[in-house]
């Protein structure tokens, strides 16, 4: 099969569950070939003294492109004519550094939403391994990696997540015939326990102490740019808009709305203006995935909190478009936010809260309505769980539910 072959036209080609080979039409010794999962490559075929034809492998089609391919295939043939055997060239071994930061990192940033986070993990988990020759990579020199974390008092979910975010990338390595296959595939998840542990929420207490300190803060932001704008204008520069009115940043409306509505810190952060229905007071998305077309949407419904903090923050917000972001970055003009961690480890020191992540909002909102009295299967359906033993690790906080169900053998009701 021949083609032209233009960027937009590789971009195009479609897996078809089985390997194709295609030749450009106009230099016949490039070629493309799709294998049945999808994955293209590069190959450059020549003769070799009249031999029989063969094909040299160039690299992907995910790195390298059109242009990129034909001037690699050129330079082939012409190192051939010279009588030299580029084809015999024994390749430097790749390091595992070289082969995340060069290849993997540019694609997972672009075409992942958590990209970014995935090559944080990858070069703060990983870095000790970055010079080593991939197919060097041994499952054992991993099984104590994970022991030392464990040690360090790691949990087995959290060293679990960092792994399969390196296997994954190896995965798509060899699915882009990068490397030639994954040394650590044989490399088994901890077996985690975690959930077996007390879930965290916040006591009455607690919850009253991070809301003073979430008061705190916004009170000591006001302050600091009355003082900062004081200075300014004492040296006759433009002072910036004061924060006397809705919120002083970002943190209280994000912490009021995991609280509030469960949702994930993710999900939080990629939400838009168009995903929040005032008039029916929910708010639609896609978990993990805000922008598909092409999963039904997950409704959360807005209690009188939420609805009062996005009101407040939508009035406030520099763009308030419904394609633009809730809660976009603060330093970068319309971008996802990254992370939070630094003023929210700063409010839970300030409210002496202790062993509380980000993500245990989320259980302090199951866990608060079940003690309200809420159906579990209520609190399933608002936490987007598709099975009913993730919810029910928050059954015991409601006893009473038990006591009734029993009492109804007696007639009572």
């Amino acid at each position: 099969m021949k083609a032209k072959f233009t960027q937009s036209y590789v971009a195009s080609i479609k897996a078809t569950g089985k390997a194709i080979w295609i030749t450009d039409a106009g230099f016949s010794n490039l070629r493309l070939y799709i294998g049945a999962s999808g994955a293209k490559t590069w190959y450059v075929g020549f003769r070799e003294n009249g031999s029989q034809y063969k094909n040299h492998k160039l690299g992907s089609a995910d790195v390298l492109t059109v242009a990129e391919a034909r001037d690699k295939a050129r330079d082939f043939l012409a190192r051939l004519a010279r009588g030299e055997e580029p084809y015999k060239k024994i390749e430097k071994k790749m390091q595992l550094g070289e082969f995340i930061e060069t290849y993997y990192g540019p694609w997972v940033e672009v075409n992942r939403k958590t990209g970014k986070e995935t090559m944080a993990i990858l070069r703060s988990s990983f870095k000790h391994l970055f010079k080593q020759p991939i197919e060097e990579l041994k499952t054992l020199e991993l099984i104590k990696w994970q022991t030392k974390r464990q040690e360090e008092g790691s949990k087995a979910a959290t060293i679990n997540r960092l792994t399969t975010s390196l296997k994954a990338a190896l995965n798509w390595g060899v699915d882009h015939e990068l490397i030639e296959s994954n040394p650590l595939s044989r490399l088994k998840p901890l077996q985690e326990r975690d959930s077996d542990k007390k879930t965290r929420y916040l006591t009455p207490e607690e919850n009253s102490r991070l809301m003073a300190a979430l008061d705190e803060r916004e009170t000591r932001l006001r302050r600091e740019r009355e003082s900062h704008n004081k200075w300014l204008s004492e040296r006759g520069k433009e002072p910036l808009p004061l924060l006397d009115g809705g919120f002083a940043d970002y943190l209280k409306p994000l912490v009021l709305l995991a609280m509030n509505t469960g949702i994930r810190k993710s999900d939080l952060l990629a939400l838009k203006w168009e995903n929040v229905d005032f008039a029916q007071e929910r708010i639609s998305f896609i978990p993990g995935k805000t922008d598909s077309k092409s999963v039904d949407p997950m409704h959360v419904s807005m209690n009188q909190t939420v609805t009062d903090t996005l009101s407040t923050w939508h009035q406030q917000s520099n763009d308030a478009a419904p394609g633009a972001l809730i809660f976009p970055s603060p330093k970068k003009k319309g971008a996802l936010m990254v992370s939070t961690r630094r003023s929210w480890t700063a409010v839970l020191k300030a409210a002496q809260i202790e062993n509380f992540r980000w993500h245990d909002l989320r259980h302090d909102f199951a866990s608060q309505l079940v003690i309200q009295g809420a159906d579990l299967n209520v609190v399933r359906e608002l936490l987007g769980h598709s099975d009913m033993k993730m919810t029910l690790r928050y059954a015991h906080l409601a006893p009473e539910n038990k006591l009734k169900a029993v009492k109804l053998l007696d007639g009572e009701k």
